[in-house]
């Protein structure tokens, strides 16, 4: 077997850092704008529709069958009731015990994976061999206790009732599964980075494992001629790696796999160095490089070991705890506030002309532009939807109640509408107009890593926000904090750290030097 060669992801993530401080702290010229080739944007215009993520489905089909499987066992209860051992309250928490031992057998035999289920018989075989095993169980403990804890009929109603439910509905899930996958419902989606044989060698691999949820979306590489073909395994190459960032910005793409030798280390960091302020998994094909892996720096697509480079904030199972923290909150809020949101806009209008809300155009997830709500704080004729002119001390463009609202933060309050219609998140990076500046510059031009903000929901308020980077932004120091704070925060997110940020944020208001 041939020598192992050592990648030190930890270290090449650290010289990325280093790099983009380093860009970050001298500025960098804006790059001029990215158009694709005909052929990309129809590519693009195809993968716009949200995908299913394959590990929320397999987490909601496992809680379905958690949830009907006690279903079943009151249904059984009710069916059989003979007896004051048989109430219902009684027989639930064995059904919820039979449920939680079913899910963990079945979760142990990989019976909740993507590949198991869109085979019939072997889905239903995984899932019938573990209730078989919950029953076992079951009869077991009503023996052990002398049948004081349940019945017999009991038992037996369920298990033949859930046999029947699980065959069904594993069945049908099968069936279910390979619809989805055909109409590309349930996949992840991946491009390609480098071409010629490394990447046509990890295709070909990928093409051969029929249960693996990976779809090849395209080519990108800089290269030409016969390093990199325009066709490689009969994929097409898009363009180059500057157009690959704009296609992303356009499309849903859930993963990069960079196909390169890991001795091109200089090339993969500056791969990394366009490509990380994406909202992207970006892995390193190791399919044909012999590597030693370090402790978790390392993931399977399909049965192919991918050394793990960056990883997308807040997925999956983190991204929907974080919608239902959105919501659950933003409705306390406007319970609580709609006192206050009432009263704001009869001011507004009873003493300026024009609309009590102003719209703007603001950079969103992945860059994504979204119109975000405020409080209308300036005359109507003097208002800048660009931005390009940033609000000062005593501005004569703001109103009196305006002003108020502003050194208060109120004018923030209907931004709670963009939360629950999921434009925004309660706690994240604050959205910045789209044609924002300072000094005539826009803020990507003074930080180059300024986009990477970008790689989660921007919020109503943030972790910049209550460490005193609010207001006015006049220099370039100031958005390199706020840069810095709102980086910080996306890798070290938690809902604990959401909350914390939510709960300091009315004390940060007190700090009202920079807002006016």
């Amino acid at each position: 077997m041939k020598a192992l060669e050592t990648l030190d992801v930890a270290k090449l993530r650290q010289k990325l850092k280093e790099e983009a401080e380093q860009t970050g702290a001298s500025g960098s010229s804006s790059s001029p704008t990215v158009e694709l080739s005909p052929l990309a944007s129809r590519v693009a215009e195809q993968l716009r529709r949200a995908n299913r993520s394959p590990s929320i489905m397999l987490g909601q089909f496992g809680l379905l069958e958690f949830s009907w499987l006690i279903a079943t066992s009151l249904l059984s209860g009710w069916l059989t009731m003979d007896g004051p051992i048989d109430t219902l309250l009684h027989i639930g928490a064995f059904g919820a015990l039979g449920a939680v031992v079913f899910v963990l057998f079945t979760q142990f035999a990989d019976g909740y994976q993507i590949h198991t289920l869109r085979r019939p018989f072997r889905s239903v075989k995984r899932a019938l061999t573990s209730w078989l095993l919950v029953v076992a169980l079951m009869v077991g403990i009503h023996f052990a206790w002398n049948a004081q804890l349940f019945s017999a009929s009991w038992l037996a109603t369920w298990a033949a009732i859930s046999a029947l439910f699980l065959l069904l509905e594993r069945y049908g899930m099968a069936l279910a599964i390979r619809s989805w996958t055909r109409n590309g419902i349930i996949e992840r989606r991946a491009v390609v980075v480098g071409g010629g044989e490394p990447a046509k060698q990890l295709i070909r691999t990928l093409e051969s494992q029929q249960d693996n949820d990976i779809r090849i979306c395209g080519i990108f590489d800089d290269r030409q001629g016969d390093r990199s073909p325009n066709i490689v395994a009969g994929y097409p190459k898009l363009g180059t790696v500057a157009e690959l960032v704009a296609f992303a910005r356009e499309t849903r793409i859930d993963m990069l796999i960079i196909a390169l030798p890991i001795t091109a280390e200089a090339r993969i960091l500056e791969l990394l160095k366009l490509l990380w302020v994406l909202p992207v998994d970006i892995r390193l094909a190791a399919h044909s490089n012999g590597l030693r892996f370090r402790p978790r720096a390392y993931s399977h697509v399909g049965d192919l070991p991918m050394l793990d480079l960056v990883d997308k904030p807040i997925r999956d199972w983190d991204q929907v705890a974080k919608r239902a923290f959105d919501i659950i909150f933003s409705l306390a809020a406007l319970a609580v506030f709609w006192p206050v949101m009432v009263l704001a806009a009869i001011a507004i209008k009873s003493t300026s002309k024009g609309p009590v809300l102003f719209v703007q155009k603001r950079h969103g997830f992945n860059n994504e532009v979204i119109k975000v709500l405020k409080f209308r704080s300036m005359y109507t004729e003097m208002s800048d939807p660009t931005a390009k002119l940033a609000v000062t001390k005593n501005d004569p463009r703001v109103t009196t109640v305006g002003r108020w609202l502003r050194k208060s933060s109120m004018d923030e309050l209907p931004q709670l509408f963009n939360v629950l219609r999921g434009d925004l998140s309660l706690v994240g990076p604050r959205p910045h107009a789209v044609m924002a500046q300072t000094r005539n510059r826009h803020y990507s031009e003074i930080v180059e890593s300024y986009f990477a903000r970008h790689r989660v929901k921007p919020g109503v308020t943030g972790w910049a926000q209550i460490k005193g980077w609010r207001g006015e932004i006049d220099s370039d120091d100031k958005i390199k904090g706020r840069t810095a704070h709102d980086l910080y925060y996306i890798e070290n997110w938690s809902l604990l750290f959401d909350l914390k940020i939510l709960l300091m944020t009315p004390i940060s208001l007190f700090n009202t030097e920079n807002a006016y």
